[in-house]
């Protein structure tokens, strides 16, 4: 993070503790910046040279509210929210439902004097996406907001993109985009000069028809819009590139060329509703769609076959899915046989535990390709780099880094992936990095793609334990896992009653 950034972003955040004695989250203050840095944004851009039309309403801008104090400043605030609320486009989007949740008036007056002396449309979009970045992030790592669900870590994210390597003036989706890391990261590739030279229209296009995003949650939604404003994607007064609802309901129409993608985690879509005896109830959801292969509860299956169902003919897909994806039976193998079939299905980068926000997740990374239909099967062979025997970090303590994942996208080999390399052998049995043909795998107990070979050293050298905390997180997945079971088993028995 650049010195500039750095120093706001701490200013920024040295206001949050006097909030959270006020009863005011990470969640809540991080929405609230959002609005007052768009209303300042807005005043700058209405002004010379820009002179934008900005659609905000005379008497509930940046400048009616800035010189305010106290009950007046409270008032106006609250005016202003409940105003742009009501408006249609965008704006009423990012204003639909807001409050002002900084009842502290004395810390309202210093956020607004804070943001009012930064000058936030001459700062490159990096230093203000850094800013925003940095935000999210210790939002993210704040363990009681449970806003480290939709914040995939970033350098996963690069190595992702480094290893799809996008074109310009191709398209690129994310289903479920939370607080739009996929498309920062694809963004900051293509426009970078050792990657691609872009010419005028290439950067049109990177700007305002490359990417594509659903996002369910209304408060992560809102985060995205602003994270796409703060680094030029996207226009919020014309064509914005991320809509609102829940991805799994519907084909959206469009095709892309790329889907990065970290689905939720949970196993199941689920509603809530009301009984006859008053009483709330949980429902699993099943989406009956004609474009899916199969039906299930399970989001992360339904995820995988929508992904399929956007991508072109020749479209690429690089998704995180849980352990589960890989092994499960049913409808998670007729799921895996039909990618085995339909896709070439060539790598699966299987992730460390210790760098998500949720402790204890086992996750991995599926690389497919899209095929147009054919009667021959389309996985020749998978690839798989097994990063997570014998490797721990931790959030904090240890946390994951770019140089980490350098050799595997070396043996990713993104430059041509049909020039790959095995490091595995009989002579090196601990090398990460090996095939499997699509035979091997069609014999495997239900076409099982849960892979390894590699010894795990903690079970044979109790001097290499994991560390405390990363066992007893393992622990508990596994006690949340088996409770989960039950429950679904006596929601069953309830059900045949």
């Amino acid at each position: 993070m650049s010195e500039q950034s750095s120093n706001i972003v701490s200013k920024v955040w040295g206001l949050c503790n006097p909030l959270r004695d006020d009863g005011v989250s990470y969640g809540d203050y991080l929405e609230q910046l959002t609005y007052l840095i768009f209303l300042k944004m807005s005043d700058e851009y209405s002004r010379p040279p820009y002179k934008r039309e900005t659609g905000i309403p005379k008497g509930y801008t940046w400048s009616d509210m800035n010189t305010l104090k106290g009950a007046e400043l409270e008032n106006q605030y609250r005016a202003i929210l409940e105003r742009l609320g009501d408006e249609g486009s965008i704006l009423g989007q990012i204003f639909k439902g807001a409050v002002n949740k900084i009842s502290n008036v004395s810390i309202l007056y210093r956020v607004v004097q804070m943001i009012d002396k930064e000058n936030w449309v001459s700062m490159s979009s990096d230093v203000k996406g850094e800013i925003y970045e940095g935000l999210l992030q210790k939002n993210a790592e704040d363990v009681k907001s449970g806003a480290g669900q939709y914040f995939t870590p970033r350098p996963l994210i690069k190595a992702m993109v480094a290893c799809l390597r996008p074109e310009p003036k191709k398209t690129i989706a994310d289903p479920c985009c939370g607080s739009g890391g996929f498309f920062l990261a694809a963004q900051a590739f293509l426009a970078d000069p050792k990657n691609y030279a872009l010419d005028r229209t290439e950067k049109e296009f990177l700007k305002n028809e490359t990417f594509y995003g659903t996002e369910l949650v209304v408060a992560t939604f809102k985060l995205c819009l602003m994270n796409l404003y703060l680094h030029n994607i996207g226009d919020l007064y014309g064509k914005v590139p991320v809509m609102r609802g829940d991805a799994l309901l519907s084909d959206p129409g469009y095709r892309v060329d790329y889907v990065l993608t970290n689905p939720p985690f949970g196993k199941k879509s689920s509603i809530t509703f009301t009984n006859e005896e008053e009483e709330q109830e949980e429902e699993d959801l099943v989406y009956n769609r004609q474009d899916f292969w199969t039906t299930s509860s399970n989001k992360q299956l339904n995820f995988i076959q929508h992904i399929n169902t956007i991508l072109k003919p020749t479209g690429k897909a690089a998704v995180v899915v849980p352990d589960n994806v890989l092994f499960e039976g049913g409808a998670g193998e007729i799921i895996r046989k039909k990618l085995l079939d339909t896709t070439d299905l060539h790598t699966i980068f299987r992730l460390p535990t210790g760098i998500f926000y949720k402790p204890g997740v086992k996750a991995n990374v599926i690389f497919f390709d899209k095929r147009p239909a054919s009667p021959e099967r389309q996985t020749k062979e998978v690839w798989i780099y097994d990063f997570r025997t014998n490797v721990h970090f931790t959030l904090r303590q240890h946390p994951m880094t770019d140089a980490d994942l350098q050799d595997f996208i070396q043996c990713y080999h993104p430059e041509n992936r049909h020039e790959r390399t095995e490091t595995w052998s009989q002579e090196n049995p601990e090398g990460r990095w090996r095939r499997f043909t699509v035979d091997e795998i069609l014999e495997r107990d239900k076409t099982s793609l849960d892979i390894f070979w590699l010894k795990d050293k903690s079970l044979a050298d109790l001097d290499n334990l994991p560390a405390p905390d990363e066992l007893a997180a393992d622990i508990i997945e596994n006690l949340q896992s088996a409770l989960e079971s039950f429950q679904e088993l006596m929601g069953q028995l309830k059900k045949n009653d």
